[in-house]
């Protein structure tokens, strides 16, 4: 015996009937026929196929002249309706238990993330097809997905945390399929497509979001290795995870106001932030050509010659400044016309100041070329009281070690050479305060080391008085000085994609030793952010909040599971079957218009 599903059209819908069928000998060859009528089989009520049998044997049903047909349910009536009096089974409700549980909702709600972005349909396309039993595409998804759900390395997706997860059914990839090795050529496969799904994703967003692209930030930043990692990019440099002891890779990110990425570079870890500016610009602009843009970069980036580079292709920018530019301005500091644009923030519109040393000509020469930029004054009181707090702890510091370091000059017979460099670490460690203190190291008549220091009254009253402040250059002058703090505080979009990176998306450490693996890492872990910001906007659409964190977490907590129904007669009835959601969850699903698949598996 075996069960067959029929299907009936009904009312332009689709009926679903399952039967239990037998073969039987006769003169004219094999035939079969329906020995029970099942239903829909989405009861428990509706397999009572072991009563079934036994009348079955009781009526000579396997007898080839027997003409009686067994039901469990009255057989389906001509005009489709659903048969009456179902027979129900006993089920022991103390032996019911839940088997092979697995996550469902983080999985399901990223690969919903990824066909809106149609990212599954162009790895189709790019992806090589060979002779392979899973194809690469899939297993590129296995990687993005689980980037974004639970962040590990290859070994333990494939080992741990794949065979936890729907995903097997979901991809239709079986979980003696996936293993590291598969995941790491995988990697490989990945990478060279990396800049035709830049360019895909970001006309994907588009679409999806009415995106605008006018405005870009570009940001830098910094993530280190474990191991060797014997390569040309992996380099010790500037640190920002405070790892000096390890080499590391600079990745440069651009993204649009509202923080959607555009695409990103991997240089080398020891490269300074100003030198990348021109690659970056001119990547962007081959990438999806050249436009009215406007870029907004902090004052790591800026230097006269990227000045000069941005102003000669005709580009617009707005930018930060070198704090020590900011003295310039002083009086336009001290001068009252402010316009307050938020409370505890004010801004200025001013031009660059007059140099005192310059010429009458060389003056007019400089005002005739100052329309072409405006500078932005900024003063914000929550930036000024935390300057301040941070300059005096390193000033307390400073005055603390400097009177220790004079009373042991005074007491011992030191060194003039090791002192003076005793001094410079300490002033190197507090630059905050170091440019408050002057601080001279002289020998004695016997050639030993005499300390003296005192505070610089003129440069702790600047300090004082610029708390607070920033300066930002442009060319774009028909702005307000609003609209112009306004679009370079969206910078804080790119800083906040690096923390996602590393926070969210653990891009740190890199474990990876070669360096494509690594660049292919960097790039499976851009994916994830892509589909994290895709989240984010969806959430921001439907009057969730830009809250991506909370929903993915919210909706993780959804399992897959069969469901094992013991009846009185001694079968098993196995459902398969998700979580219910609770009522916040449900909230969420019916905000983004979300759908939860409907499984309807049982069997005996």
């Amino acid at each position: 015996m075996f069960i067959r599903q029929c299907f009936r059209n009904k009312d332009g819908k689709r009926h679903a009937w399952w039967a239990l069928v037998e073969s039987y000998r006769t003169d004219a060859g094999p035939r079969q026929r329906v020995v029970a009528w099942l239903g829909k089989l989405d009861e428990a009520g509706r397999l009572g196929v072991e009563r079934a049998a036994r009348d079955a044997e009781r009526t000579g049903a396997g007898d080839e002249h027997a003409t009686r047909q067994l039901t469990l349910f009255d057989p389906p009536a001509d005009d489709g309706h659903t048969p009456v009096e179902p027979q129900w089974v006993e089920v022991n409700a103390a032996a019911v238990r839940v088997e092979n549980k697995r996550k469902f909702g983080g999985p399901w709600l990223a690969l919903e993330l990824v066909r809106r972005l149609q990212l599954d349909e162009f790895l189709k396309r790019v992806m090589a097809s060979g002779r392979e039993h899973v194809a690469w595409w899939r297993s590129a998804l296995i990687l993005v997905v689980a980037r974004l759900c639970e962040p590990s390395s290859e070994l333990h997706v494939a080992e741990q945390w794949y065979p936890t997860t729907a995903l097997p059914e979901l991809l239709g990839v079986p979980t003696d399929r996936v293993d590291d090795n598969r995941l790491y050529r995988t990697l490989d496969q990945l990478l060279p497509h990396k800049e035709k799904l830049e360019v895909h994703l970001k006309n994907r967003m588009g679409e999806l979001f009415d995106l605008e692209y006018d405005l870009l930030m570009y940001d830098i930043t910094s993530t280190y290795f474990e191991g060797q990692a014997n390569f040309d990019l992996a380099q010790r440099g500037y640190s920002r995870d405070n790892r000096s002891d390890c080499k590391q890779v600079c990745i440069g990110l651009v993204v649009s106001r509202c923080g959607m990425p555009l695409g990103y570079e991997v240089f080398a870890g020891n490269t300074a932030d100003v030198t990348t500016v021109e690659h970056i610009v001119e990547t962007m602009e081959d990438r999806y050509g050249k436009s009215d843009r406007i870029w907004v970069m902090d004052r790591g980036m800026v230097s006269e010659d990227n000045i000069d580079f941005l102003l000669k292709g005709g580009r617009r920018y707005i930018v930060g400044t070198p704090k020590s530019m900011l003295k310039k301005f002083e009086a336009e500091v001290l001068a009252d016309d402010w316009n307050t644009i938020r409370d505890g923030l004010e801004v200025k519109l001013c031009r660059r100041p007059r140099d005192e040393s310059q010429s009458d000509t060389a003056d007019a020469a400089d005002d005739s070329g100052s329309d072409e930029e405006l500078f932005i004054l900024c003063r914000s009181r929550d930036r000024s009281k935390k300057e301040e707090a941070m300059v005096r702890r390193s000033e307390d510091n400073i005055a603390a070690r400097l009177t220790k370091m004079k009373a042991r000059c005074e007491k011992q017979q030191r060194d003039p050479m090791k002192v003076e460099r005793e001094v410079g670490r300490l002033l190197g460690q507090n630059t905050r305060a170091a440019r408050l203190f002057e601080v001279t190291v002289s020998k004695t008549d016997a050639g030993f080391a005499r300390l003296e220091w005192k505070q610089v009254k003129a440069t702790r009253d600047w300090a004082t008085l610029s708390a607070g402040c920033y300066l930002l250059r442009t060319n774009v002058t028909n702005w307000t000085d609003e609209e112009l703090w306004k679009a370079y505080i969206q910078l804080t979009e790119a800083e906040a994609a690096f923390r996602i990176h590393k926070s969210d998306l653990t891009i740190r450490p890199i474990w990876h030793q070669k360096e494509d693996r690594v660049l292919a890492h960097i790039f499976v872990c851009f994916l994830a952010y892509v589909l994290w910001k895709t989240l984010g906007q969806l959430c921001d659409q439907a009057g969730l909040g830009n809250e991506p964190r909370r929903v993915l977490s919210s909706l993780s907590e959804l399992d897959l599971m069969d469901v094992v129904l013991p009846t009185r007669q001694g079968l098993e009835i196995r459902r398969r079957c998700i979580s219910t959601p609770n009522d916040h969850q449900q909230i969420i699903l019916d905000h983004l218009k979300l759908r939860l698949p409907r499984i309807n598996q049982s069997k005996m």
